[in-house]
């Protein structure tokens, strides 16, 4: 642990793990807490509730594809529902700064409101602070969600299996590069935009049409990819064996990331799960991804091993490289 707080604790990678671990879990943890899932879900009398909770400090506010209202929106419901949940209700806590237009926080809100509306949830109780100028880059907006988990369903790190593969529904790293090209200036002769959507409408097409066969679901927001899968192998205690020339990658993100010297399966999404799933109905699980929209290039790009909760990658040259945790964040502040 380092002594003080860096930019890189808040990037989901190793240094997140050991912030969470060595403070956060060291005081309040607990069964739920300690899981790390994308939503924890606490049984009742009355079934089961998935809840989850997050702040959304993007800089810039506005980007190509979204701003942080659609962003806020689209990242507590995605949280609910790759642990298998409806998601029903949100709240929202705006953190203003003191000298931001009203029209650009009218925007925002009609936004989300826009966002949540496509998504079928509703924003239910919230708060506003205005903080002083220079404290807030604009706005920070903090969320809680809530969803009902279908009595009988269960994503558990617990059901993941050898031979399962692993499944992404598109493109990968497109609202990473986004956002650090609005940061830096940058223009691109493609257009290129950030991949955020909310995703429970179809992962709920996809649980009642393919039940058991999915067994494990996650978003791959901070830490991209690579980092996601790495939680995942750990926890489950199985190796991943990704394949570099099934990762659909947009020419424009491998060109630039290429350039910039950056790995896009350490890139941020926001309109992306992964999944782990029996390999018998993978195919037609990929087939109907590929129907819904903006999903055109989902794929099966690796396999689940038995082994020690190890990631690798099968290069396009024949070669195998371990991927671990990112370490170090080239783009700070991505949702």
């Amino acid at each position: 642990m380092t002594e003080r707080i860096l930019l890189a604790h808040g990037d989901g990678g190793v240094l997140s793990h050991q912030l969470i671990t060595g403070v956060f879990h060291k005081y309040l943890g607990n069964n739920q807490l300690n899981q790390l899932n994308d939503a924890a879900i606490v049984k009742s009398e009355h079934g089961s509730l998935a809840i989850t909770t997050d702040s959304f400090v993007v800089k810039p506010v506005f980007f190509p594809g979204g701003n942080i209202g659609k962003l806020a929106v689209v990242g507590t419901v995605n949280d609910l529902a790759v642990v298998g949940a409806v998601p029903k209700y949100l709240t929202a806590g705006f953190i203003i700064e003191e000298g931001m237009l009203i029209s650009q926080l009218e925007e925002i809100v009609k936004t989300m409101a826009a966002t949540a509306h496509e998504a079928g949830v509703q924003v239910i109780a919230g708060d506003t602070k205005v903080v002083e100028r220079g404290s807030a880059d604009l706005v920070y907006i903090n969320t809680t969600g809530i969803g009902f988990v279908p009595e009988g369903r269960n994503l558990a790190y617990s059901r993941i299996e050898a031979g399962n593969v692993i499944i992404i529904n598109g493109s990968i790293g497109d609202h990473g590069l986004t956002i650090m090209s609005q940061r830096a200036g940058l223009e691109f002769i493609t257009s290129l935009k950030s991949d955020c959507a909310p995703l429970n409408m179809q992962i709920e097409v996809l649980l009642q049409e393919f039940g058991d066969d999915i067994k494990f679901m996650r978003d791959p927001t901070r830490g991209g990819v690579a980092t996601t899968i790495k939680e995942i192998a750990t926890a489950s205690g199985y190796d991943m064996l990704l394949a570099e020339d099934n990762l659909p990658i947009n020419e424009v993100v491998a060109g630039m990331a290429d350039m910039l010297g950056l790995d896009p399966l350490y890139l941020a999404n926001e309109g992306k799960f992964l999944m782990i799933a029996n390999k018998i109905a993978a195919k037609k699980i990929v087939e109907k991804i590929n129907k819904f929209p903006g999903c055109s290039k989902a794929a099966i790009i690796g396999d689940v091993k038995t082994g020690k909760g190890n990631v690798f990658l099968k290069t396009a040259f024949g070669g195998t490289k371990i991927l671990d945790l990112l370490v170090g964040e080239p783009l700070p502040r991505i949702c």
